[in-house]
């Protein structure tokens, strides 16, 4: 079987015509695509990256489906306090052979929302709530596996208390998808509507600035870019959210990589340049900020960690 591309949504807002469309929390995490046969499961990020080894607890997925075959989309998701936590899944991304220390200490979940294949049934011509119905009937909740609730939209009162709850409870949002949605692969689809408490922005690392005091001559900031009309442009840097150890760690990555020029396109300030170490763009990441300037730059970026599961020709402006 050819491996899949999950099919993503596009960032706005909640659609006018709420009739149409059901609700899903959406879940801050790392995209996953299971593969399952009699006896095997096959786990795929995003860009078709074998991740099985890296989630060995989804094994389980073969003694749920009970003989059947089928190909899952969904969310793997680590919790901390009962709310999903990206930087807690961070120590779980990374790790292509995790030691049973590791999957005591940070265990994951994964959130199934999708259903694309059953058996010898491709459903991906099916309407949205047509998958949702065949892959809630598999009954799959059980262990590290759950199906999570879809709400119907047309009820507007119940939505404004869907989305209250998720800022207030610091979730990332919503996910809006139309009902009548067919799924399609590898494409950014406007039938999937992202609704975001956070902003986020996906960025590639294009060098770094030295910090100071103690971290004097090592990695104190990192340089980010975004492509934008086709370009990498340079849109800021981002000094906090991470820890030393991480800045070291992540300074041997950046090592082999370094160039003597910017790979950015477009103007980028004086002061930056004076200080800046440049690489090659090879490693993506993830910021939340506060809001895009005049001059294209993320105010008040934090760093929410490292995105393997991207490749950085596909980090563009949210």
């Amino acid at each position: 079987m050819d491996v899949l591309e999950p099919m993503l949504a596009t960032p706005g807002e909640l659609p006018d015509d709420l009739d149409h469309w059901a609700l899903e929390l959406k879940w801050d995490g790392v995209r996953a695509l299971a593969h399952v046969t009699p006896g095997r499961v096959l786990v795929y990020g995003r860009r078709g990256t074998p991740i099985t080894a890296t989630y060995p607890e989804l094994g389980v997925l073969a003694d749920l489906l009970l003989g059947h075959e089928a190909i899952l989309d969904g969310e793997i998701v680590a919790f901390d306090d009962g709310k999903p936590s990206f930087a807690k899944l961070q120590r779980r991304m990374h790790v292509r052979a995790p030691t049973q220390a590791l999957l005591r200490a940070v265990p994951i979940r994964y959130v199934v929302f999708d259903l694309l294949r059953l058996d010898e049934t491709s459903l991906l011509d099916l309407p949205y709530v047509e998958r949702r119905k065949a892959l809630e009937g598999l009954e799959l909740a059980a262990g590290p596996v759950e199906v999570p609730p879809h709400l119907p939209a047309e009820d507007r009162d119940q939505v404004a208390e869907l989305l209250a709850y998720t800022a207030e409870e610091n979730l990332e949002g919503l996910v809006a998808k139309r009902l009548d949605s067919r799924y399609t692969p590898g494409r950014r689809s406007t039938a999937w509507r992202k609704v975001k408490n956070v902003r986020t922005q996906e960025v590639v690392i294009v060098g770094w600035r030295p910090g100071q005091g103690r971290r004097h001559g090592a990695v104190g900031s990192l340089l980010c870019g975004v492509h934008i009309d086709g370009e990498l442009r340079y849109v800021g840097h981002v000094g906090t959210g991470f820890t030393d150890a991480f800045l070291d760690d992540l300074a041997l990555l950046l090592k082999p990589l370094e160039r003597s020029k910017t790979p950015c396109q477009g103007e980028i300030p004086r002061a930056v340049t004076l200080e800046a170490h440049w690489v090659e763009p090879l490693i993506v990441g993830e910021v939340a900020f506060g809001e895009w300037t005049g001059d294209g730059r993320l105010r008040h970026p934090s760093w929410r960690g490292l995105r393997s599961d991207k490749n950085p020709e596909e980090v563009v402006l949210e």
